[in-house]
């Protein structure tokens, strides 16, 4: 241990003479004790509102989602699906023939997506767990059967599996010259609404599901044309590996999504939402901090016939200011310890007993991540060294000579 460092440790954990110092120290330690906590506890808080915004999207989003780069919709060959199948990392993927079509059901109409899916949809996504289908079932191939959002639902006043009264779907028919009626202008189909979904009050206006080859009748598709493919990968597969073998498999005519990509203004939002709320927690640290830096300055003047001492025994200047440098390491040190197990104390106490909660049966989301952890120890740090540079800068020829 070298001379800086040991007057510096045998500094900080002695009290001084001056009572007056010993309070400031007390109150700048405790200060970065509780600015730590305080902005780790909030980045834990968003980091589970962020995880618990993602998950609504999460049960309708796949992994990666393939669309036409011309045109609305392409061709999937058997030689394609064969090299789809063979590409590692693949878990899952289902043919999709979506469009914004008209439902009409008891003088009653909106114009929302029909997403026609197949039967490996559900492996795709959890629109159909337990926890996103309220009512119902999901529904069965090669029937005339939908699965409606229930913002839908309760517009239209639907019900489920009513025969009687089914709910009416019309596209428009491709093609050029007059129309001279409703039939020629659009093609319909009747629907039972089999079940009820809901995950969010956009998604749940947005899609009705229906059978693939329901939807592609409507939209005169081949049964091997789609609007796109939903993929699931598997558990740490290479995502950029898998992107590169399926544009090769198309030969660069799609275009891929990824999840995050799918959901860009989603993630720009909770990314600015994240980074504001940071600087706000960082400026009160900050504020924090420099009542460190008044605490060391305070100490420096405590001292100032001790460091008269030791520079007249040869000690350098740079050596002097070091050791109040290394105080205010220190200091910053136990504090930042001190506030990030505190913070992580209150997190895992509203994770297991649920102190704070947003509705009567919904705690705060929180999610412990070490990028947190690590954020908040280099702003603390960081602020902390530059707080103790400045306080200890105060040491100088000029301070010594007039001791």
């Amino acid at each position: 241990m070298n001379f800086s460092t040991y007057i510096a440790r045998r500094y900080t954990i002695s009290f001084s003479k001056s009572t007056a110092v010993n309070i400031i120290t007390a109150i700048a330690t405790l200060g970065i004790l509780a600015g730590t906590a305080a902005l780790f506890i909030i980045m834990s808080v968003f980091s589970g509102l962020r995880d618990f915004s993602l998950s609504f999207a999460n049960a309708t989003d796949p992994d990666l989602r393939i669309a036409a780069v011309q045109g609305k919709s392409f061709l999937l060959s058997e030689e394609q699906k064969k090299k789809l199948n063979g590409i590692e990392g693949i878990a899952a993927y289902s043919g999709i023939a979506e469009e914004r079509v008209l439902f009409y059901y008891n003088e009653k109409e909106q114009v929302t997506y029909m997403k026609g899916v197949d039967e490996a949809y559900t492996k795709v996504t959890a629109i159909s767990d337990s926890t996103t289908l309220l009512a119902g079932q999901w529904l069965q191939m090669k029937t005339g059967q939908a699965v409606v959002g229930a913002g839908t639902f309760n517009r239209l006043g639907l019900g489920l599996f009513n025969v009687s009264h089914s709910l009416e779907v019309y596209v428009p028919t491709a093609g050029k010259g007059p129309i001279n009626s409703a039939e020629d202008g659009f093609k319909k189909d009747d629907l039972v609404v089999s079940g009820i979904y809901s995950v969010n009050e956009d998604i749940d206006n947005k899609y009705i599901f229906v059978p693939i080859d329901l939807a592609q009748n409507l939209l005169e598709f081949k049964p091997n044309q789609y609007t796109a493919i939903e993929f699931k990968l598997k558990p740490g597969a290479n995502e950029a590996l898998v992107i590169s073998r399926i544009k090769d498999v198309f030969k660069n005519n799609i275009e891929v999504k990824t999840r995050a990509q799918l959901n860009d203004s989603l993630y720009k939002m909770l990314n600015a939402e994240n980074l504001v709320t940071y600087l706000f927690c960082s400026l009160v640290v900050v504020l924090t901090l420099f009542c460190l830096a008044g605490a060391l300055i305070m100490l420096i003047l405590d001292k100032k016939e001790n460091i008269k001492t030791l520079y007249n025994l040869g000690a350098e200047v740079r050596s002097l200011r070091r050791i109040f440098f290394l105080q205010g390491i220190f200091i910053t040190a136990i504090g930042a310890l001190l506030g990030l197990l505190t913070g992580l104390g209150v997190v895992i106490l509203q994770q297991t007993q649920q102190l704070v909660m947003i509705t009567a049966t919904m705690p705060y989301p929180t999610d412990i991540t070490l990028f947190n952890i690590l954020i908040v120890l280099a702003t603390i740090f960081g602020l902390g060294i530059i707080a103790s540079y400045i306080a200890s800068a105060r040491v100088g020829k000029t301070l010594l000579e007039n001791s």
